[in-house]
């Protein structure tokens, strides 16, 4: 038989369940297992085999959330759901499990950031379907959608303003990749201040690359999915354009007669297919061909009369070439295959990169993406991809003795695992979080120190040469030399406290890691007096830290410049040493007297102008006040008596009696407390007289012994 007849069969190599759909029916599952009564808003995924499926095992469809009994856990599909629908299951505390899709909640975000922002959104997408309903609840009132380029344009020329504002456009994660990128360029010709977002998914655009070079290459295509899938109908008329396609659900539904009239067949199918439907449209396909081939050697061999030699030859190429058709189409499930070696990093990938590409992984410390199924007090459940059941014991979630993983883990969560020991016999797989935590911590180190990045952790001890610092369950050695700004500066004061600080140095293999915090400071002083200089001005208030005290006055730590307060500066009243007003560490608010930028000189005054004790005893007192004072000093002239907190007033030795005295200690004595009167205030020169002597008869203070006192005073000075 002549091979060129020989039918073939290939399947895409992305057809069937994506990462998003397999995690919401994974999510559903899961749930079932932990004995939970599941409802979903609307078909988990547009499929109807695995919703009947679903429904048989007792999951409730509901259309509005209002439907949902208390008992009843809520799924989110993958197409997610919009933002009102969150705050009903918040308000009536519905609970829920998140299913949807990580790339349509990065719709979410952009669109409502958008909106935040009052800028109008355009949605390249089928405005009825669930996916675009709920990114419209995210993306305000300002919000349109369009399914094709006439759709867009008549949107554009109807909505005229649109073309000035600064748009977002984003589109459905199932959307036509090339018929988006005409609509880009429609939309960048009217609308010059839009923002582009391509927010169709990884899986969708390859899936799409796929299927348009297989129909590309095939005589039929074949396409199976549910008919309300968007991305299977994209799919659908993607492969029509190039050669005549078929849209099916199932197997049964394949014309054998038509198919039969097909030698090379591109079998693919949308992201909501089950694996297990692709595999009976498959065998299905195998045994039209197995028997059109049959029939078609049986009447070559009639017509030929072929001797019975022949005969067995041909007997023998029959089931070669159904084998080779079987190899064809089973050649993307081969499990022992090598896998093949990623282009990107384990860290560059995206979730659902690294999820689908450590399927083909199951090596002692491989790295792996781990679906939670379960959580028990004793371990979590996971779903790795493979038949082995992946568990993960508590005692490998977390270095963290306070982690608690029944509260911080939820069925439908990722992990970042790491493979610890396989059992082949038992059919599991112990996995590790903390390590795969500390794997890469120790990968973020040392990009930390080529980077020269900023972290941040506690101080958790003070030891023999510096401190140590723990940042996300790593010890960092920090040498005194590099822990504070000054040497001077005390390391017991930061224990407990969280510092910022750069890797100086990073030994894996000793799993040593060196710091320092005195670079940041630095960095950042120099950050804060650049800025000071730029902002200053006298009479400028700062609140600054007392670094030191001289004998003459107090230096302020102002945020990256130093500035000192005089100690006449520091009270109205006279002090001796500073530290009778502030001590080091006081957090104090100063103000700019005068300064040097040219020198980095600034003086500071401390003292408020409202304590000054002159105009509180102007506010307070008044001519013939009479207040109770006490004797502070003596001279031969008088006695000084203390008003207020820095007023004193003198009482001429004329004042203190009503006879005459020799000296002002015959009546009075140090601290003693007196009633006087205020006879004069001299605010000029700011000077106060008192007299006791008037309050003793009721004789007037003569004015020749006014005169007298204060020619005294003249004499004093």
């Amino acid at each position: 038989m002549n091979n060129k007849h020989k039918a073939t069969i290939t399947l895409a190599k992305t057809a069937g369940f994506c990462f998003g759909v397999n995690r919401a029916v994974n999510m559903v599952n899961g749930l079932l297992e932990q004995g939970n009564r599941v409802a979903t808003l609307g078909p988990i995924i547009h499929n109807k085999q695995v919703v009947d499926e679903l429904q048989a095992k007792g999951v409730a469809i509901c259309e509005n959330p209002e439907e949902i009994s208390k008992d009843t856990t809520l799924v989110i599909r993958s197409h997610g759901v919009s933002k009102q629908v969150y705050d009903f299951l918040d308000f009536h505390k519905i609970a829920y499990c998140d299913a949807t899709c990580p790339f349509v909640e990065k719709i979410h975000k952009i669109v409502q950031t958008a909106a935040q922002n009052n800028q109008p959104v355009l949605i390249a997408g089928d405005s009825e379907h669930p996916e675009i309903l709920g990114i419209r609840g995210f993306a305000g009132e300002q919000v349109f959608c369009y399914q094709s380029t006439e759709e867009l344009i008549d949107l554009l020329k109807n909505n005229i303003f649109l073309r000035d504002l600064p748009i977002v456009s984003v589109c459905q994660t199932t959307f036509d990749k090339k018929l988006w990128e005409k609509c880009e360029k429609i939309l960048k010709k009217y609308c010059t201040s839009a923002v582009f977002f391509d927010t169709i998914c990884d899986a969708t655009s390859k899936r799409q690359q796929e299927a348009e070079a297989l129909a590309h290459d095939s005589d039929l295509m074949i396409v199976v999915g549910g008919r309300h899938s968007s991305n299977t109908v994209k799919l659908y008329s993607i492969c029509q354009r190039l050669c005549p396609t078929l849209h099916i659900e199932s197997a049964d539904e394949l014309d054998r007669d038509y198919v039969s009239g097909f030698r090379r067949i591109g079998v693919t199918a949308g992201a909501s297919t089950p694996s297990g439907i692709i595999k009976e449209v498959q065998q299905t396909m195998s045994e039209i061909i197995d028997n059109v081939e049959t029939t078609e050697a049986n009447a070559s061999i009639n017509e030929q009369e072929m001797p019975a030699t022949q005969e067995s030859e041909v007997a023998q190429e029959m089931p070669a070439a159904a084998e080779n058709t079987t190899q064809s189409v089973q050649a993307e499930s081969t499990v022992d295959e090598e896998p093949p070696v990623p282009e990107k990093s384990f860290d560059e990938m995206t979730d659902m990169e690294a999820f689908e590409y450590s399927l083909n992984q199951m090596n002692s410390d491989q790295r792996v993406k781990g679906y939670v199924l379960a959580v028990t007090p004793t371990e979590i459940q996971v779903d790795i991809g493979r038949k082995h059941a992946g568990f993960v014991p508590m005692s490998e979630y977390s270095y963290d003795s306070d982690a608690d993983a029944m509260s911080e883990v939820k069925v439908g969560d990722i992990l970042d695992l790491i493979v610890m020991r396989t059992n082949d016999q038992e059919g599991t797989v112990m996995l590790s979080k903390k390590r795969f935590d500390s794997t890469r911590i120790w990968d973020n180190l040392i990009e930390a120190q080529n980077n020269g990045t900023i972290l941040e952790g506690k101080v958790t001890e003070v030891i023999k040469g510096g401190i140590l610092v723990v940042s996300k369950g790593i010890r960092v050695f920090v040498p005194a030399s590099q822990a504070t700004a000054s040497r001077n500066d005390s390391l017991e004061d930061m224990l407990h406290t969280t510092v910022q600080f750069r890797i100086l140095e990073v030994n894996r293999a000793r799993r040593r890691a060196v710091g320092s915090i005195r670079s940041v400071l630095r960095d950042q002083r120099k950050e804060q007096e650049s800025a000071f200089w730029g902002d200053i001005a006298e009479g400028k208030v700062f609140t600054g830290k007392v670094k030191s005290l001289t004998s003459y006055g107090a230096f302020v730590d102002l945020g990256g410049v130093d500035g000192m307060v005089h100690i006449s500066e520091l009270s109205w009243k006279r002090i001796k040493n500073p530290s009778e007003v502030v001590k080091v560490g006081d957090i104090i608010e100063v103000f700019v007297k005068s300064f040097d930028a040219e020198k980095k000189k600034v003086s500071l005054g401390y003292k408020k102008a409202e304590d000054n004790p002159w105009a509180i005893f102007m506010r307070d007192y008044k001519l013939d006040d009479v207040v109770n004072v006490k004797i502070v000093s003596m001279t031969t002239y008088g006695a000084f008596a203390n008003i207020t907190d820095g007023v004193d007033g003198l009482i001429h030795i004329s004042q203190i009696a009503n006879s005459r005295i020799a000296k002002p200690q015959d009546v009075l004595e140090i601290g003693q407390q007196v009633d006087a009167k205020i006879i004069q205030i001299d605010e000029e020169k700011k000077r106060i007289s008192l007299s006791i002597r008037v309050l003793l008869d009721d004789e007037p203070v003569a004015e020749e012994a006014v005169a007298e006192e204060a020619a005294t005073e003249e004499v004093a000075e």
